[in-house]
C-alpha cells in the first residue's frame, strides 16, 4: 500500500468512528507505519487548562502523561506556541535552544519509563484556530530522522483528528456558533452584526449585547465552546496579586489586550486574553511574563481593560437582570409589533413581559418554527419554553417562576381569551405583525398541576403552494391532476396530525381553483385562504359543525366541496352521498396507510357500494426531515445498506430506481451552522397514493382487508411511504433514519 493510500485509510477510519478515543486504537499500526516511528501520542486538552493528557499512546509503562503548557517540555512548547516542531536528539541542549532559549526535553519520561527518546516530531491539532491537542511521534526509523514530508503529513493528520476531537468536546467553529445553534440569533442577523462591527469600528460583542439582547453569560458560553478554554467576566471585588504585575507596563497591556490575575510565577498563571487562538500573542505572554505554566481563558476587551484600570462605556451594567427576565427579550419595539386587537390589563402589560412575549414569538417565527410551548415548571422552578422546528423540539429559554402568570396572561390577552379563567381549556388566535409582515397564531392553554401551559400553533402563510411544490413524485403528479380531472368523487387525504394534509389539499384545491368552479370549505380552523374560494370556520359551540357545513353547502351550488376531516359517520355519509350526486368532495382523516384508510371507512359502516363507486383516490403522507444542503456528504453505498434499501423498497420494483451498488452514492447529515450543527434543514413529503381503479372497488366492495387492498394497489403502481422515502433517499433529499421514523421499518 503507498503512503497516500495508508493515509487515506487512516482519514477514513478517522471519520467513519462515533469518537477519536474509538478508532486510535485502530489506526496505530498504519500510522506507525506512514510516520515511520517507533512510538505515537495524541494529547488533548486536560479539565484544567494549565495542562494536556495523553489521551492514546503507544507502549505500556505509563498509565497517563501530563504535560504543562510551558516550553519545558517538547509538546508543552508545541501546546502553548501551536507550532510544528521537528527534533532530530532531544538530548542536544543545542538543537532545543536555536529553537527556542527555554525549550528542554522532559528527561523523567524516559527515566520512569525505560524508554529512549532519540527524535521527535510533534504538530498541534488545531480546529479553525482553536487549540485541542498536540499529535507527537517519537523515534524515526529512517537513519535521516523525521522529514519535512513527515511532517507536512502529520499536519494532513491532525487536521482531520482535530475534526473529530472538536465533536468530542462539543467545540464550535466560530465564536459565535453557538448562538446560532441554539437559536439565540439567526445566521443572517450575525452576519449583519459582522458588517455594523467592521464599518462603525466596535466589536461584534457589543453588538451582540447592546442591540441583540445576548447576556454576558450566553456569549461567554459560545466563546468559551469555540476557544475550548473557560470564560471569565469581570470580578470588582478581586485583587490581582501586586507580585503578577510587578514589571510590567500597563499600556503594553492595554494595547495587547491580556492580564495576568491569578496564581504565581514559579507555578501556574491565570491569563484573560481575548482571542486565546493568538499564538503569536501567546508566546508574547510567555516571552514577557515567565511562569512555569499558563491557563488561558477568553473574557471580553472592555473586561480586560477594566482590570487594568480603564473604564469603557460598552462595560457598565445593563438594566437589572431581575427586571428584564435574565435579560431574555430582544431590542424588539412596541412599533415593530402591533397587536391585531389592544387591550387593557392593570399590573400584566408591563414593558419587560410585552417584550418576553414579543422576544418568543419572533425568536420562534425566525427560527422556522411550527409550534410554540409554554411549559410551567414544578414549584418555584422556571417555566420553560420551547419551540417545535422541522418536528423536533428544542428549548428556547426559560422564564423565572415569579413572570410565569404574567407571561400567560399576556398571550391570553392578545388571543381575546378569559384571563381569570385558569380552570378550564381555552382556545384563540392572534395576529401580529412584525416589520410589517403579519403572523398568525392558534392559541391552546391547558390547565396543568403545576399551572397553565399554553401552546401556540404559527400558521402557515396564507398563500397556498403550487402542486408541483409538493414534491411529488411524477406518477402521483399524473394521478391526482387524472382523479381531479373528473366530475365528481371523493378524494381523501390522511396522516397525523402535522402531516401537512391542510398544506396538500390547499395546493390541490388552488389547482382547481378557476372561474368556473364554485369550492366551498369547512375548516377547523381556517389556516391558508385563497380568494375564489367560500371558507367556513367551524364553531361547535353554536352547532357549526363539519356535518352541518356540509349540508349547507349542498344547498348553496358547489361545484367542489372541502370538509376538514371525516371524523364520524355522519360526516363520511353525507360526503359520500354528496359525491354521488355530482360534486366534487376531499377531505381528511387520522390514518396510518392509504388502503387502511378505507378498512377505517368501512367501520364506520358505510355502505361498501356507495363508497365504492364514490371513492376516487387516496393519498397518505407523512413529513420528513431533509438533509442540510450545504453540508450533506456524499458516500458510496456499502452491500450490507444496499441490501436493507433493496429489501425496504421491494426487490421486485428496486430495479426501477436505477440505483446499483458500489456505483451509487447517497448522503449523509454532518452539521454546520446553517442547520443548527443538526445535519438537517427543512421537511418534505413522502406521498402513498391510492388510485381507486375498478379492481380495487371490487375490493371495497367486498370489505376486503387492508393487506389485500395494499397488495393490489401496489400492483397497480402505488408506492409506499417507505419506497417513495427511500426514492427521496436515493436522490440525496433524506436518510433512511429519518425515513424509518415517520414510515416505520416494517414496508
Amino acid at each position: 500500500m503507498s503512503q497516500e493510500e495508508l493515509l487515506n485509510s487512516i482519514i477514513h477510519a478517522i471519520h467513519e468512528s462515533d469518537s477519536f478515543r474509538d478508532v486510535m486504537e485502530i489506526i496505530e499500526p498504519p500510522l506507525l507505519k506512514l510516520l515511520a516511528a517507533e512510538r505515537v501520542t495524541v494529547y488533548s486538552k486536560g479539565r484544567s487548562d494549565r495542562e494536556i493528557v495523553s489521551t492514546y499512546r503507544s507502549g505500556e509503562e505509563l498509565k497517563e502523561i501530563r504535560v504543562p503548557l510551558s516550553p519545558k517540555s517538547l509538546a508543552g512548547y508545541v501546546a502553548l506556541s501551536k507550532k510544528e516542531l521537528l527534533v532530530k536528539d532531544v538530548y542536544n541542549e543545542t538543537e532545543l535552544i536555536e529553537i527556542h532559549d527555554e525549550l528542554r526535553f522532559n528527561k523523567s519520561f524516559d527515566e520512569k519509563s525505560g524508554f529512549r527518546t532519540q527524535s521527535v516530531l510533534a504538530v498541534p491539532i488545531v480546529f479553525k484556530g482553536t487549540f485541542l491537542g498536540v499529535l507527537q511521534a517519537l523515534n524515526s526509523s529512517r537513519l535521516a530522522g523525521f522529514t519535512d514530508r513527515d511532517v507536512e503529513t502529520a499536519n494532513r493528520l491532525a487536521t482531520f483528528i482535530a475534526q473529530k476531537l472538536r465533536y468530542d468536546f462539543k467545540g464550535t467553529s466560530g465564536p459565535f456558533e453557538h448562538l446560532v445553534q441554539s437559536n439565540r440569533i439567526r445566521a443572517e442577523e450575525l452576519d449583519q452584526l459582522k458588517s455594523r462591527a467592521e464599518q462603525e469600528g466596535t466589536s461584534v460583542q457589543h453588538l451582540l449585547m447592546s442591540e441583540a439582547g445576548v447576556s454576558k453569560n450566553e456569549l461567554g458560553e459560545s466563546l468559551s465552546r469555540f476557544y475550548q478554554v473557560p470564560f471569565a467576566s469581570f470580578e470588582p471585588h478581586h485583587v490581582i496579586p501586586p507580585a503578577l504585575m510587578e514589571g510590567i507596563n500597563l499600556a503594553y497591556l492595554r494595547q495587547s489586550v491580556w492580564v495576568p490575575i491569578e496564581g504565581n510565577r514559579d507555578d501556574a498563571v491565570v491569563v484573560l486574553i481575548d482571542d486565546p487562538s493568538d499564538a503569536q500573542r501567546v508566546m508574547e505572554i510567555q516571552r514577557s511574563f515567565r511562569a512555569k505554566s499558563y491557563e488561558f481563558r477568553v473574557a471580553l476587551k472592555e473586561d480586560i481593560l477594566r482590570y487594568l484600570g480603564e473604564n469603557t462605556s460598552a462595560s457598565k451594567d445593563s438594566a437589572d437582570v431581575h427586571a428584564l427576565l435574565g435579560k431574555l427579550q430582544e431590542e424588539v419595539s412596541s412599533e415593530e409589533i402591533i397587536d391585531a386587537q389592544e387591550f387593557e390589563e392593570a399590573g400584566e402589560d408591563e414593558a419587560t413581559v410585552i417584550q418576553l412575549v414579543n422576544k418568543i414569538i419572533i425568536d420562534s417565527y425566525m427560527g422556522r418554527a411550527s409550534d410554540i410551548h409554554i411549559e410551567p415548571g414544578k414549584g418555584k422552578a422556571n417555566a420553560t419554553v420551547r419551540i417545535r422546528v422541522d418536528g423536533s423540539c428544542r428549548a428556547l429559554l426559560s422564564i423565572p417562576s415569579s413572570h410565569v402568570r404574567a407571561v400567560v396572561s399576556r398571550v391570553k390577552i392578545i388571543s381575546g381569551l378569559d384571563i381569570s379563567e385558569r380552570r378550564k381549556p381555552q382556545d384563540g388566535k392572534c395576529v401580529v405583525r412584525f416589520r410589517g409582515n403579519p403572523i398568525e397564531l392558534r392559541v391552546a392553554t391547558v390547565p396543568t398541576v403545576h399551572g397553565e401551559s399554553v401552546v401556540m400553533r404559527i400558521l402557515a402563510s396564507s398563500d397556498p403552494l403550487p402542486l408541483e411544490k409538493l414534491n411529488l413524485s411524477e406518477r402521483n403528479i399524473k394521478v391526482i391532476k387524472h382523479i381531479t380531472s373528473q366530475p365528481h368523487g371523493v378524494f381523501l387525504v390522511v396522516g397525523p396530525t402535522g402531516s401537512g394534509k391542510t398544506t396538500t389539499l390547499h395546493a390541490i384545491l388552488g389547482s382547481m381553483n378557476t372561474p368556473d368552479r364554485k369550492i366551498w370549505t369547512a375548516e377547523d380552523p381556517v389556516e391558508i385562504t385563497q380568494s375564489g374560494l367560500q371558507q367556513v370556520q367551524m364553531k361547535p359551540e353554536i352547532g357549526l359543525t363539519f356535518a352541518s357545513s356540509l349540508r349547507a353547502f349542498l344547498r348553496a351550488d358547489p361545484d367542489v366541496i372541502m370538509i376538514g376531516e371525516m371524523r364520524d359517520y355522519e360526516t363520511a355519509h353525507i360526503g359520500i352521498e354528496a359525491s354521488l350526486t355530482g360534486h366534487f368532495v376531499f377531505s381528511t382523516l387520522h390514518t396510518n396507510s392509504a388502503p387502511e384508510t378505507i378498512t377505517r371507512l368501512l367501520d364506520l359502516k358505510l355502505d361498501p357500494v356507495s363508497f365504492s363507486d364514490a371513492l376516487q383516490g387516496v393519498l397518505a403522507q407523512r413529513l420528513v426531515r431533509t438533509l442540510c444542503e450545504n453540508c450533506k456528504e456524499a458516500y458510496s453505498v456499502p452491500e450490507e445498506e444496499y441490501v436493507v434499501l433493496q429489501r425496504y423498497y421491494g426487490e421486485q420494483h428496486f430495479s426501477e430506481l436505477n440505483f446499483a451498488c458500489g456505483k451509487s452514492q447517497i448522503y449523509r447529515p454532518k452539521g454546520c451552522d446553517k442547520c443548527g450543527n443538526t445535519g438537517y434543514r427543512g421537511r418534505t413529503g413522502i406521498h402513498e397514493l391510492l388510485l381507486a381503479t375498478p379492481s380495487i372497488k371490487t375490493l371495497i366492495y367486498e370489505s376486503a382487508p387492508a393487506n389485500e387492498i395494499k397488495k393490489l394497489a401496489v400492483s397497480e403502481g402505488m408506492r409506499t411511504l417507505m419506497q417513495d422515502g427511500i426514492r427521496k433517499l436515493t436522490i440525496g433529499q433524506t436518510d433512511l433514519s429519518q425515513i424509518r421514523k415517520v414510515a416505520g421499518s416494517d414496508e
